[in-house]
């Protein structure tokens, strides 16, 4: 059976928590029911020992509530950690913070984003080369994909494939190699949790020139991201 990990670099806040569980029991309900695979998760932010590569088949990498450019040690060390995953060929998805350490790790720059948050249910447009990547094929060029974010990759590693980009947000997703993938949108997000980020960022929204009405309203299901999450599960599954 394989053996998929979720690194935890954080976690969600207590009442959305409380509601619906934290980010690895979204990311698992991602796959496909008929999929059938170990799930372990290690929590990289509290220092636990990250497993070793012959005890992965693949890897996931959350969203957090910290910042890349804090420079945490953990950070670091997970970077450092993931060189040698992507090296080794490991397949490996990066979503929010994940994505953004990603980046960080093959030597991309991080930062925040000049245009503020991002925040909500936007619009993700697919490039080119994504028509033949192996989770993103098949998906319409225009999508729906639910978001929370500040920072973002302001420059992609090397060699990086750009696979998708919108009007605020130019690096969305990408690919290094054969399969290592980030994706600053949240495919494991529903309408009900993407709520419940709007109403928890409420406080701040007015300073930042957000509508917290006109977000809300513009929630919508976003069945195309979801399904970049279970093509990641069943491109590594076979």
């Amino acid at each position: 059976m394989k053996k998929i990990w979720v690194i935890k670099t954080g976690q969600t806040f207590p009442l959305a928590a409380k509601r619906f569980g934290d980010f690895e029991q979204w990311i698992f309900s991602g796959a496909h029911p008929q999929h059938n695979f170990e799930r372990n998760t290690t929590a990289a932010f509290l220092d636990q020992a990250l497993p070793a590569p012959s005890q992965i088949d693949a890897v996931i990498i959350t969203g957090s509530p910290a910042m890349v450019t804090d420079c945490s040690p953990w950070m670091e060390q997970l970077a450092d950690w993931l060189r040698h995953i992507v090296a080794a060929n490991i397949p490996v998805l990066g979503i929010c913070f994940g994505h953004q350490i990603l980046a960080h790790a093959l030597g991309g720059v991080v930062g925040y984003h000049p245009g503020g948050r991002e925040l909500g249910t936007v619009g993700v447009t697919l490039l080119p080369c994504a028509k033949e990547d192996p989770i993103f094929k098949n998906l319409p060029n225009d999508f729906s994909a639910h978001v929370s974010h500040k920072q973002t990759v302001l420059t992609l590693p090397l060699n990086a494939v750009h696979l998708a980009c919108n009007d605020f947000e130019s690096h969305h997703a990408f690919r290094v190699g054969s399969c290592a993938w980030g994706l600053q949108f949240h495919p494991e997000f529903t309408e009900e949790i993407m709520k419940e980020y709007i109403d928890y960022f409420s406080g701040h929204l007015e300073g930042e020139g957000l509508d917290k009405s006109l977000l809300l309203s513009k929630i919508s299901k976003t069945p195309a991201s979801a399904k970049v999450l279970e093509n990641f599960f069943t491109w590594v599954l076979g």
